[in-house]
């Protein structure tokens, strides 16, 4: 197994059996398997992290 790489916020590893994966950060599987490291990394790059919408803090000064 090699060292995870990081595209756009995932992490793409090789599992035991050769295959491919994208996985968050918290280590969830996300997208694969895949034959190629170079399929996953392809995946990776389209995909968009889901964050929550930023909070407001105070009233608008306008």
């Amino acid at each position: 197994m090699s060292v995870a790489k990081s595209v756009n916020g995932f992490l793409i590893n090789q599992a035991k059996d050769g295959q491919w994966w994208v996985d968050s950060v918290g280590g969830e599987n996300i997208a694969g398997p895949f034959p190629t490291e170079a399929l996953a990394i392809e995946v990776a790059s389209v995909l968009e992290l889901e964050h929550p919408a930023p909070k407001r803090r105070g009233k608008d000064k306008s």
